[in-house]
């Protein structure tokens, strides 16, 4: 072998370790990498603004790839666990969904129906009533012909379904025009549905009244409403004198 046969020799060799060392650099650096980001999992993304309890439909929602380790277990839902479902509040464009971000699915018995009240911080119990508490529900009568000036039981034992943020809602007896309420999900046979819905479109005010956890009482001997006559006066029907 010549000296030129060497020389070639030993550069065909030099290459060799150097493209050695540069494919070990390069594995050990995606390696490293990749103990970082970890596995990647899809997340979904809302693809426009969507407004308060709006339907979450195909075209609503885009996927990306993250890393796993970057996003919480709430937000790691499959396709089919968000078509159908709707949006708890107002969602802005490229917002990451998650499951707590969404109104719960429905748990309810054949023979209930649930029913949305707007509740403010005095009639829905200070902010105190959460999903899966137990409510009665009493309405206020004061302006409707023919009705005696009076609080009425509507319905006892409701269970709450959920309960949601702050929203601005029409007030005409505001000042501003407008009031802060408070979304409440109630589960009612179909006849307390009517009731609770009359009451809420034409009762001065709808209260709910917390009960107690597991209360199992005989609560038979409670009134069911009560009037100035249970004052000593006399229950006047709304554009009577007194």
């Amino acid at each position: 072998m010549n000296p030129r046969q060497r020389r070639g020799v030993v550069f065909v060799s030099l290459a060799g370790v150097m493209a050695l060392v540069v494919f070990v650099a390069v594995a050990l650096f995606v390696a490293s990498v990749n103990s970082k980001v970890g596995d990647l999992v899809t997340v979904y993304r809302a693809a426009d603004d969507l407004p308060a309890y709006a339907e979450i439909t195909e075209g609503s929602v885009t996927g990306e790839e993250v890393p796993r380790r970057w996003v919480s277990d709430n937000a790691v839902v499959r396709p089919e666990d968000l078509v159908g479902r709707r949006v708890a509040f107002n969602v802005a464009g490229g917002t990451m969904l998650s499951d707590d971000m969404l109104v719960p699915a429905s748990d309810l018995a054949p023979d209930e129906r649930e029913i949305a009240v707007n509740v403010d911080s005095v009639t829905g119990i200070a902010d105190r009533v959460a999903p899966g508490d137990r409510v009665d529900i009493y309405a206020v009568f004061a302006d409707v012909p023919g009705l005696p000036k009076q609080v009425r039981v509507l319905v006892r034992d409701v269970r709450v379904v959920s309960v949601r943020g702050s929203q601005v809602a029409v007030d005409e007896d505001s000042p501003t025009g407008q009031s802060s309420v408070i979304p409440v999900t109630l589960a009612l046979s179909p006849n307390d549905a009517l009731a609770v819905t009359y009451a809420a479109s034409f009762a001065a005010e709808v209260r709910l009244v917390g009960l107690p956890v597991g209360s199992s009482e005989d609560r038979a001997g409670e009134n069911g409403d009560f009037d100035a006559g249970d004052l000593g006066g006399q229950a006047i029907p709304e554009g009577g004198r007194g």
